[in-house]
């Protein structure tokens, strides 16, 4: 699940808003998602391969306390995550179980995680800001998962705040939210975004100077052609 550090630091500078529009010119539509906000120690942009895990509505008879100590556990999930993964959470929305706590969340930033992401809540929240892990969801709630959700499994293909989510896409999370970048697409989408920012920085630094947006902003031939003779971009 290693990132190369190249793609890795070029995906560092460029923000999510300028991500989704590279993903949207590549026919890319859903790939931000809607939930998640920046709600501990999440200051920073961070990137990283997703790693995955899935709930689904509580069944009575399985999301039981004894859950907890099952092979098939959040617990035994969290022992199987790499270091630098980012851990994408389907928590399908549900906001009243918080899906992991202080306890959990520590272990996972012991085991070196980057960052947990979900669509749903996490609970003991002055615990895990606490523990330092970067952490987007929903918001708090004090019941645990069993009390609204089932945990089924890790490392499959999962639908986080309405995007989809494979192993192994990679996942940039800042200010504005997270998105999603098919693992096929990453390279393309890194270079892509570096030379979309130094694009808009020139013409944040043009609409200083006064000038008018129409054929700025989105650039005409002749903003193209003015912007590459100024900066020596091809």
């Amino acid at each position: 699940m290693t990132l190369d550090k190249a793609i890795a630091d070029a995906l560092r500078a460029s923000t999510t808003a300028t991500l989704t529009t590279v993903l949207l010119k590549k026919g890319i539509r859903r790939c931000w998602m809607q939930g998640p906000v920046p709600m501990f120690n999440a200051a920073e942009r961070l990137v990283g391969r997703a790693f995955t895990m899935r709930f689904v509505p509580a069944r009575e008879d399985l999301a039981t306390p004894e859950s907890w100590s099952s092979p098939r556990s959040t617990r035994a999930a969290i022992e199987d995550m790499p270091e630098d993964c980012m851990v994408v959470v389907d928590a399908m929305g549900v906001t009243d179980a918080g899906i992991f706590g202080d306890i959990l969340t520590a272990r996972m930033k012991k085991r070196g995680v980057t960052a947990l992401i979900t669509d749903g809540v996490v609970r003991d929240g002055s615990g895990v800001e606490g523990t330092e892990l970067p952490v987007w969801c929903s918001g708090v709630a004090a019941p645990p998962s069993v009390a609204g959700l089932t945990f089924v499994g890790w490392q499959e293909p999962v639908g986080c705040g309405g995007v989809a989510v494979y192993p192994d896409d990679v996942i940039v999370a800042d200010g504005d939210g997270v998105v999603v970048i098919p693992a096929a697409l990453v390279e393309e989408v890194a270079k892509a975004a570096v030379e979309q920012e130094r694009l808009e920085l020139w013409i944040m630094r043009e609409v200083e100077k006064g000038v008018p947006l129409p054929g700025l902003y989105p650039p005409n031939a002749e903003t193209k052609a003015r912007y590459e003779a100024e900066t020596g971009k091809p």
